[in-house]
């Protein structure tokens, strides 16, 4: 009796121990579990620490890209309007450059006319030089020389381009278009679209450029029309008219007094060749 007692105690012994033995083992394995997930739970917030962090880095990547895509944005606007300013230079300048060359082209041309006015003091050479100028610098199609004899007061065409001499009329001076610009001593320039620009034999005149030497009348330069390429008048034709009213009218008169020396020189050979003879 007592050994089955001691038998049976053994054996719930055993079975406690053994319920222990499994309570222990399952604490084990919860403990694992609990490690395993403590492991995972902190790479879960590493990983998402690391997230965050990258995040932010490439935010402050991004601000920064951004940033300096304006700052070159700006960068390119301001080149941009340099550009703009360097051309609109670099466009005043060229303008300029041409408006020179023109100058310099006009100062020749009014070298050129003026050496040829003085180059002769033959009346029909300075009178040929004349039309040249009128002609090639001016840009007349048709006009006419008129001279005023010493204490005259009629202008006598000697010389017509586009029309014939016989047709070209006389003025008095003082009197209409012609006459009055030779008196006052004023270029008198017509508006074209007035005078239709007809030629003289049904025209009036455009253009009186009075020749005077000292307040004395020495004849006019009149113009009827103009080149069909020429429209109006530049700068440089109102310096020619200036010019020729002035350098035209000296040449004239001083190649009439050279014709006069020459025909008072001629008159005095001839009266001393009768005297020694």
């Amino acid at each position: 009796m007592i050994e089955a007692t001691g038998k049976s105690g053994r054996a719930r012994g055993e079975a406690v121990l053994a319920i222990f033995q499994r309570g222990a083992e399952f604490t084990k394995q919860l403990l694992d579990e609990n490690a395993r997930l403590q492991r995972e739970l902190a790479e879960v917030k590493r990983r998402q620490s690391d997230a965050a962090q990258s995040d932010g880095e490439w935010s402050k990547l991004r601000s920064e890209l951004v940033s300096k895509i304006e700052e070159l944005e700006n960068e390119n606007h301001s080149m941009l309007e340099r550009l703009r300013s360097v051309e609109g230079e670099n466009l005043q300048f060229a303008e300029r450059y041409v408006e020179i060359e023109e100058e310099n082209n006009n100062l020749a041309n009014l070298y050129v006319a003026s050496y040829q006015l003085h180059s002769t003091l033959d009346s029909a050479e300075v009178v040929k030089a004349i039309l040249e100028i009128v002609i090639n610098l001016i840009g007349a199609e048709v006009f006419s020389v008129h001279v005023c004899e010493e204490g005259g007061d009629v202008l006598v065409p000697v010389a017509v381009e586009g029309d014939q001499l016989e047709k070209c009329p006389e003025f008095r001076i003082g009197e209409g278009f012609v006459g009055q610009s030779v008196e006052t001593g004023e270029v008198a320039v017509a508006d074209p679209a007035t005078t239709g620009g007809l030629p003289s034999e049904a025209g009036e005149p455009i253009v009186s450029i009075p020749l005077r030497v000292e307040e004395k009348p020495v004849g006019a330069i009149v113009i009827y029309r103009l080149l069909q390429q020429k429209s109006g008048f530049s700068p440089l034709d109102n310096e020619l008219f200036t010019l020729l009213a002035g350098q035209a009218a000296t040449a004239i008169f001083a190649s009439r007094l050279y014709a006069q020396s020459e025909r008072k020189l001629s008159t005095i050979k001839g009266f001393i060749e009768l005297l020694t003879q």
